[in-house]
C-alpha cells in the first residue's frame, strides 16, 4: 500500500497538478471544517460500504450531503448496505479509518470497489481529499481526478444526492 509521498509521485508521473496542506488529524466532517482553514473548492465525505454479498462501494459526495443508506442500496441494486469494517478497509483500500478517500482506489488493484460520485462534484473548483492520511488535504482539479480514476481502472457511477 502506498504512502502519501508515493501517491504524490504517482500523480506527478501522470502529469496531474495537486496541492496539499498538513493539519491536525480529522475523523469527521465537523473536525475537517474546524482544522482545514480556507481551502477553495469542493470538500467531500467518503463512505466505504459493503453488502451481504461482499460487494463494496466507495461513495464520494459533497461533505454536507445527507445520505440515506437504505435508499442508496436500492438505487445501486445492492440491497442492505453497511459500513465496511476497519479490517476490510485496510485490506481493500490500504488506509486507516478516518482516512477514507477517492485516492485510496490506487490501492484497489483488483478493482473490487465500485466508485460512486455525487454529480455536483463536476461543477466548480477543485476537489479536496485526504491523500491516504487524515493529517493532510490535497486539492486536485475535477478533470485531473477523473484522469486519476481512469489510471486506476475505476469508472465512476454518477448519482444525484441527496437520495
Amino acid at each position: 500500500m502506498l504512502t502519501p509521498q508515493q501517491l504524490f509521485a504517482h500523480l506527478d508521473t501522470l502529469g496531474l497538478a495537486h496541492r496539499s496542506v498538513e493539519h491536525a488529524p480529522v475523523f469527521t466532517v465537523e473536525e475537517a471544517k474546524a482544522h482545514r482553514g480556507e481551502l477553495p473548492g469542493h470538500h467531500i465525505k467518503n463512505l466505504f460500504l459493503r453488502n451481504k454479498k461482499e460487494q463494496m462501494w466507495l461513495v464520494v459526495a459533497l461533505e454536507d450531503r445527507t445520505i440515506d443508506l437504505k435508499s442508496l442500496g436500492e438505487i445501486l441494486g445492492a440491497g442492505r448496505l453497511s459500513f465496511g469494517s476497519p479490517d476490510r478497509l485496510r485490506r481493500t483500500l490500504g488506509i486507516e479509518p478516518g482516512s477514507v478517500t477517492p485516492f485510496a482506489l490506487i490501492n484497489d488493484r483488483e478493482r473490487r470497489v465500485t466508485l460512486v460520485l455525487d454529480r455536483a462534484l463536476s461543477a466548480g473548483g477543485p476537489i479536496n481529499a485526504h491523500p491516504l492520511t487524515n493529517t493532510m488535504t490535497t486539492a486536485i482539479s475535477f478533470t485531473d481526478l477523473g484522469r486519476f480514476f481512469d489510471a486506476t481502472g475505476h469508472q465512476p457511477r454518477w448519482l444525484d444526492f441527496p437520495l
